[in-house]
């Protein structure tokens, strides 16, 4: 990526373009990087695209839950001075977006979820006594992708370091616990934004059944599959990821370059 990464007191970001604001959530164990194609790509036709980072790691760890994040993207927009925006999360991201709607439902314009939890996720809890054992994680890894080459030895490594430092493993374990008390199914049904569900067929973390509930329970979704791809969209197969989400976005929010 050739954007550099903005710090601004207890904020670290990326910023590009101009326009209708989008903002993206990564996951869990997820990177900026991941939406690299996403940024590239929405920054270029008429949409302001933030990226900031989660305080995953750095909140204290009682407070290192869903709701928690929610109310970093809301300080996070109110520093931006954003009165509506967009958001877009992959996996945990989705989840944190869906809970900031249910909390500031009047800033919240529209919804993209791939691979989102907040209903449910087969997570990697089972493993975390195996956490040393770099081939068990290795192969952890490849299954999020229906590719799994698309688990770069970058990414890899980063997982295993992040489940093999006692400060990242308890928050990660903090968070996973969280997700599961924030079950969203109760709220979905009250979210009236236009809300864009893009999924991959062959997701084992968040499968398909999760895709087609929340489908069921947000009022104004459309849903969108990515054959031969798994939990993250966005990386597997970029290309078809952004024309999906370039034609729902045109559909809902316009830019002048899409008028």
């Amino acid at each position: 990526m050739k954007y550099t990464l903005k710090k601004e007191g207890k904020f670290a970001y990326l910023e590009a373009g101009e326009g209708i604001p989008v903002i993206i959530l990564h996951g869990l164990m997820g990177h900026l990087s991941n939406f690299d194609a996403t940024f590239d790509h929405f920054s270029n036709l008429g949409y302001k695209i933030l990226m900031p980072e989660l305080p995953i790691y750095s909140l204290p760890l009682l407070k290192t839950n869903v709701k928690n994040l929610s109310s970093f993207v809301k300080k996070f927009a109110q520093h931006k001075e954003l009165d509506q925006y967009i958001l877009l999360g992959n996996s945990l991201g989705g989840h944190v977006a869906l809970y900031h709607t249910k909390s500031y439902p009047e800033k919240v314009m529209g919804i993209v979820l791939t691979g989102s939890s907040g209903l449910y996720e087969n997570s990697m809890g089972e493993s975390y006594p195996k956490r040393g054992d770099y081939e068990y994680i290795k192969a952890k890894a490849q299954a999020v992708f229906y590719d799994p080459n698309v688990a770069t030895q970058n990414i890899i490594d980063d997982v295993y370091e992040t489940l093999n430092n006692r400060n990242k493993l308890i928050r990660t374990l903090a968070i996973a616990k969280s997700a599961i008390r924030h079950n969203m199914a109760g709220d979905l049904p009250k979210m009236k934004q236009p809300s864009c569900i893009i999924w991959g067929k062959n997701d084992t973390v968040t499968p398909p059944e999760v895709a087609e509930e929340f489908h069921k329970l947000l009022p104004n979704s459309e849903l969108y599959w990515v054959d031969k791809c798994g939990h993250a969209p966005m990386m597997e197969h970029p290309k078809e990821f952004n024309e999906i989400l370039e034609s729902w976005l045109s559909k809902y929010f316009p830019t002048e370059s899409k008028d």
